[in-house]
């Protein structure tokens, strides 16, 4: 089923259930109000919700309407958690190419991660507000999933069985803030802002065969101002899959219904083309990716970072050339002067 977030309002917002082609929705009122809701008593409501969704996708849903996306939240529009990982080991490889830098073994049996700010989402059409343009505005394309509970300990295998939604993100990086910060040994803050998610969540059993052992085998399309920037495939290259992300947070703790764990940017290795250059076919799914690439390649980058007034749109669609999840679709813009 595919779920999503109407804006009510409240800061939690009105859960509705979607149909599988996005053009029309119902509330869950009756079942449940919120997502939270639906996580922490999964086996008893998501059968409701389910029911619901196949009146919905035969049209036999009494008080169904269209979808209208600009009025969703994120589907959990705040988290117990945001764990975000770099699970494309070829992200990494780049970006620390493009300082001379090597990349530490265990970067490779041992996937990084931070926890980010979980208390204030975004939809997937509002604007990703800046204070500075000079902070180096990035968006990072990624894939999510949203999981129930799953103990200390667990297993790759056993966390797999935690997730219980998929979903794309917006993580938002200010990349002239990260240097700073990662000196001071202590992780990310200033520079993660807040994170935007796709209009629709939907199951696993959506994803059918995409959906292999933790890894999502579809393509993620990123468009910056209108231009097709990135078609990256999300699943052959992801060193890391989802249950050994979980797993990563598991070692020492729970993680709990309502904790929303990221990919990291989708990366795709490139290919020796004409004369042995290499070349980049599907693109990026973030700037400061293309920048580490002119850097190996020209010494220098030369793709400036968003400024205010552009937008990007995150989409991924299935094999059947529909769109699974709707699109992010942001404009950045400055922050209000007060009053």
């Amino acid at each position: 089923m595919k779920l999503a977030t109407y804006k009510d309002g409240s800061r939690d917002g009105q859960l509705v259930v979607v149909s599988r082609d996005l053009a029309t929705a119902h509330y869950a009122t009756g079942i449940a109000e919120r997502l939270q809701q639906v996580l922490d008593d999964w086996g008893f409501l998501s059968p409701q919700l389910q029911d619901l969704y196949d009146n919905l996708n035969s049209g036999k849903a009494r008080h169904a309407f269209p979808l209208d996306a600009a009025r969703c939240m994120a589907p959990l529009p705040r988290a117990y958690q945001w764990a975000d990982g770099s699970a494309y080991i070829n992200h990494v490889e780049l970006v620390r190419a493009a300082r001379k830098a090597e990349v530490p073994q265990t970067y490779y049996t041992d996937p990084l991660m931070y926890q980010g700010g979980s208390d204030d989402f975004l939809g997937p059409c509002d604007d990703v507000i800046v204070p500075k343009e000079k902070y180096g505005i990035d968006f990072e394309a990624e894939i999510a999933v949203i999981t129930g509970d799953v103990p200390m300990g667990a297993t790759p295998e056993r966390a797999l069985d935690g997730i219980r939604l998929v979903l794309l993100a917006n993580d938002v990086s200010l990349r002239n803030l990260i240097p700073d910060e990662l000196a001071k040994g202590f992780g990310f803050l200033q520079s993660k802002p807040a994170t935007a998610f796709s209009p629709v969540a939907v199951t696993l059993d959506e994803l059918g065969e995409s959906w292999d052992k933790g890894r999502l085998d579809l393509t993620l399309q990123s468009t910056w101002n209108g231009r097709r920037v990135g078609m990256c495939e999300a699943g052959p290259e992801m060193t890391f899959h989802f249950g050994q992300l979980i797993a990563h947070i598991c070692k020492t703790r729970n993680v709990r219904a309502g904790s929303i764990v990221g990919s990291g940017t989708v990366s795709n290795k490139g290919t020796e083309g004409p004369g042995g250059k290499m070349e980049w076919s599907k693109g990026y799914s973030c700037i400061a990716e293309k920048r580490a690439i002119e850097t190996i390649q020209d010494g220098k980058p030369a793709t400036e970072y968003m400024k205010f007034g552009d937008t990007i749109r995150i989409e991924m669609k299935g094999r059947d050339g529909q769109s699974i999840f709707g699109a992010i679709d942001q404009t950045i813009a400055p922050l209000a002067k007060p009053k």
